[in-house]
């Protein structure tokens, strides 16, 4: 049993809600009689109430559209001789009622067709009351405190008594069929899915499995070790039973028990539901696997949801007003429009019924078909003959929800076979791994196989500086940007060296590029040239003028100066190649400093970019490390 941990499940936000207070029924005399009983019951139409009257026993029949206050002198059905102590509605007629009481006596009723609630009359309109059953069951010797109809065969009943008896009884023929001899009072009893085998709880402290029609045990052991009387519910289509009951302590409890082993007790223990002195009592919805619990004397109602031995809490409906009294209404009747999941009646101070929906909160204006799975519709499975000779069904016929809500005539099928938990469980861990299996391959497969991974192994063998050469000489890229460093470094040296001479600088690579222009014979005759008249001479002059310049341009010179500079290169323009000559010597020497200035540059940045890389490589699979243990704690969850 999970303690307040909630699954991620589509009832995980169910909540209760309470009808409005002119949707409920007041005025009413609900008995105070001490039996542990459900004190009321309900078919989808009519409610049944165990009334509190003085002389004999009755029991009311409510219509459930016939909200608000009762009048103070209601019809009755009155026939037994005690006080009423238990009701059960026929599953496969509506019209059908049966009724046990401290007189030992079931008797077997049919609601009228015209009944009403509220003004049901004789021809002189006076309150009419119903006191003729269809059929008087006799054969306890003793009070009768419970009955129950079978869930698959039609007009089979089942009876417990104060003579330590469960009956099975035919209503065809109004004859006990068969009788479960216990050791003491049976203060609760449930039928399997399929109604082949009767489990009861007794005040021995025991719980047993039967199966009926042998009238054998199954399995028997020790139960809740409280001395006030303990409940029992079947888990549905499972081999599981649920019971709810006290500890020495006086703690309630709750406990899951395999039914081929109940010596060896509740699977994983009891579980505490705290210290109040109510009984509580299970009702489990087996289309949805919710286990509702109401307690007796007080106002909450927790619902939980069944997976595989394990009760995982939802919620619960919180309310100051106590209960002795609680039934809940069948699934084929419950609000689809609304997403009601669940419908329940709960007395309120012994004078009115309160009726508490559970909904699952949606907007779509569609049928929630994953919300409402099939649930067992109104035909029998069996007849009484058919179950009494052994034949056996998987279960009750199931008929589809999505026709209520659309208002057409139901499919009928049959059901499923029968669940066996520790198969199942074994299932879903199958699926687990297979699943987790399946999630740690993908996961290999989206991880990815970068260097980064080999900067792991290596970094213990290489250093960052060798991994660094090794890009350079690999890289297609870096070895482009070197070459244009390379031919773009002449023009950024030229560029520097023009911001610190005069403006005649600038004709000089005019004239390389007509230089350029001139064919192959004119550049010959420009080298002769030079040699008759000795330009190697005249290269201190040019470089005299240059420092001359820069001081006449502080002292503010005339303008005749650079003037003449001028004209000298341009009536010198075949002496154009000997200057390129002389330029060319001393741009050697900041061309080489600069690409290796660039190139260290380069090596730092890509140095940096790697390291960068490295570390995002890193922290990609620190990333992925994490997500890979989340998964595997989600997974373990």
């Amino acid at each position: 049993m999970s303690g307040k941990f909630v699954r991620a499940s589509k009832y995980r936000h169910v909540f209760g809600q309470a009808a409005k207070r002119e949707a409920c029924y007041e005025n009413l005399k609900i008995t105070k009689n001490a039996w542990d009983s459900n004190i009321i019951h309900t078919n989808g139409k009519y409610l049944s109430v165990n009334w509190d009257i003085s002389g004999g026993g009755a029991f009311a029949i409510i219509p459930l559209n016939e909200v608000g206050k009762a009048p103070d002198t209601v019809p009755l059905f009155r026939g037994h001789k005690g006080p009423v102590l238990d009701t059960a509605f026929n599953p496969f007629d509506k019209q059908q009622i049966v009724s046990c009481s401290d007189d030992g006596k079931i008797l077997v009723w049919n609601i009228p067709e015209d009944y009403s609630f509220h003004k049901y009359v004789d021809a002189d309109d006076n309150i009419k009351d119903i006191t003729e059953p269809v059929k008087v069951l006799s054969g306890h010797t003793r009070k009768v405190g419970l009955v129950e109809f079978h869930p698959c065969a039609k007009n089979i009943l089942a009876s417990s008594s104060l003579d330590y008896t469960v009956k099975i009884w035919n209503l065809e023929t109004g004859k006990d069929v068969i009788t479960l001899e216990h050791k003491d009072l049976v203060a609760s009893f449930s039928f399997n899915y399929n109604g082949s085998l009767l489990a009861t709880t007794s005040r021995d402290k025991k719980i047993r499995v039967w199966d009926i029609r042998s009238g054998k045990i199954i399995s028997e052991g020790p139960g809740h070790n409280g001395a006030k009387p303990s409940r029992v519910c079947w888990l549905g289509n499972t081999d599981r039973i649920v019971t709810t009951g006290f500890s020495r302590l006086s703690d309630r409890q709750v406990g899951i028990w395999d039914i081929n082993n109940i010596d060896k007790g509740p699977i994983d223990g009891f579980f505490n539901v705290d210290a109040s002195s109510g009984v509580l009592i299970p009702s489990f919805d087996p289309d949805t696997s919710i286990l509702y619990i109401a307690g007796k004397g007080d106002g909450n109602i927790r619902y939980y949801e069944y997976e595989n031995d394990n009760l995982f809490e939802l919620s619960q409906y919180a309310s100051t007003d106590p209960q002795r009294g609680f039934a809940m209404i069948p699934k084929h009747s419950v609000n689809v429009k609304e997403n009601e999941i669940g419908r329940v009646f709960k007395t309120v101070l012994d004078n009115s019924i309160e009726p508490v929906s559970f909904i699952v909160p949606r907007r779509s204006e569609l049928f929630q078909a994953d919300i409402y799975p099939d649930c067992p519709s109104e035909q029998p499975a069996l007849t009484a003959e058919e179950w009494l000779s052994g034949k056996e069904v998987n279960g009750p016929l199931l008929m589809s929800m999505e026709a209520l809500y659309e208002g057409t005539e139901p499919e009928i099928h049959e059901s499923q076979p029968g669940v066996k938990v520790d198969e199942a469980k074994e299932e879903a861990e199958q699926k687990k791994k297979e699943e987790e299996e399946q999630q740690q391959q993908q996961a290999k497969e989206l991880s990815p196989k970068p260097a980064t991974p080999q900067v792991k192994e290596d970094s213990g063998r290489s250093t960052p500086a060798q991994n660094v050469d090794e890009l350079l000489k690999s890289s297609s890229e870096v070895n482009s940007l070197l070459n244009k460093v390379v031919d773009q470094s002449d023009d950024e040296d030229a560029a520097e060296y023009h911001e610190d001479k005069d403006e005649s600088w600038e004709e000089v690579p005019k004239q390389q590029e007509i230089a350029k222009e001139i064919p192959r014979e004119e550049p010959k005759e420009v080298k002769e040239e030079p040699k008759k008249e000795e330009p190697k001479k005249e290269e201190p002059k040019k470089e005299e003028p240059k420092v001359e310049a820069k001081e006449q341009v502080k002292e503010e010179p005339p303008k005749e100066q650079p003037k003449e500079v001028k004209e000298e290169p341009k009536a010198e323009k075949k002496e154009a190649t000997p200057a390129r000559e002389a330029s060319a010597t001393p741009s050697t020497k900041p061309t080489l400093a600069s690409t290796i200035e660039k190139l260290a540059n380069l090596v730092v940045s890509l140095e940096s970019q790697v390291t960068k890389l490295t570390q995002a490589g890193l922290e990609k699979d620190e990333r992925l490390a994490s997500l890979e243990a989340k998964i595997e704690q989600l997974l373990k969850k």
